[in-house]
């Protein structure tokens, strides 16, 4: 199965930078979307051969995540059971025979990290919600998960350290997570990679010298970790500020 994740910081605006080509030419089983921007009703875009799932924010223009499968899920649920976090339409779930696919978009710290205490019932939250799915079986986690977890995930660590999305706060609750068994994917398949970001700033020509960040995800369970053939990274993709993420994971729909 080919998975994709990408934030695509408005996805009407991505729609007119090549997005539609983007999922014709790849045809992923599933494609995760965050910082959607816009209500359902705002977009008639619909791929054809895809049932499609919208969880938009209340606030107008402002997070929301979205996904596309080709096949109909036996349930979707949205969010985690807390309207904090869902009325910003950060967590999508598509549960299937074979595994439960969740998608989400995590909230950033924000300069100063005046949104760290925040942030940090959501990775509470979402870890407990993680940890529960991963009982009935394989799960997979993907999406803007807003952390360079170790100094190799971003190009310039020195001076970002204690920054949104590389304090010391954020990147130990990401460590908790794994330590409560789970895999990043792209570190299981190459530990030792450098320069391979999914995120750059839009100042200081930043894509253009790839002084980016890796901070889009995918992550299963660690008793699943034999079933990664492939994590991807798809930094020749523009119409973003982020570029989509992929894994090839070896199992069927049941």
């Amino acid at each position: 199965m080919k998975l994709i994740s990408w934030n695509v910081n408005g996805l009407r605006a991505c729609l007119q930078k090549g997005f539609d080509t983007f999922l014709q030419a790849e045809s992923p089983d599933i494609l995760a979307l965050q910082e959607t921007k816009l209500q359902p009703e705002q977009t008639d875009y619909r791929p054809e051969g895809y049932r499609s799932f919208f969880f938009s924010a209340e606030k107008k223009g402002y997070s929301g995540t979205a996904v596309f499968t080709k096949k109909e899920p036996d349930s979707v649920l949205y969010g985690v059971g807390d309207l904090r976090f869902d009325s910003e339409g950060r967590t999508i779930t598509l549960k299937y025979p074979g595994f439960s696919f969740v998608a989400a978009y995590a909230p950033n710290a924000q300069e100063g990290l005046k949104r760290l205490p925040f942030r940090t019932e959501w990775e509470s939250a979402i870890r407990s919600y993680l940890v529960e799915l991963a009982k009935e079986g394989p799960v997979i986690y993907c999406g803007d998960l807003n952390v360079a977890h170790r100094e190799i995930d971003l190009k310039n660590p020195g001076p970002n350290r204690g920054n949104a999305g590389f304090s010391d706060e954020e990147r130990s609750m990401f460590g908790t997570l794994l330590d409560a068994g789970f895999v990043d994917t792209f570190r299981e398949k190459y530990p030792d990679k450098t320069g391979a970001y999914s995120w750059w700033s839009y100042r200081f020509r930043a894509r253009e010298h790839n002084a980016g960040w890796r901070i889009d995800y995918f992550l299963v369970r660690e008793q699943d970790r034999s079933r990664i053939r492939d994590a991807l990274i798809y930094n020749e993709i523009q119409g973003s500020d982020h570029c989509p993420v992929g894994l090839l994971w070896e199992g069927s729909w049941n």
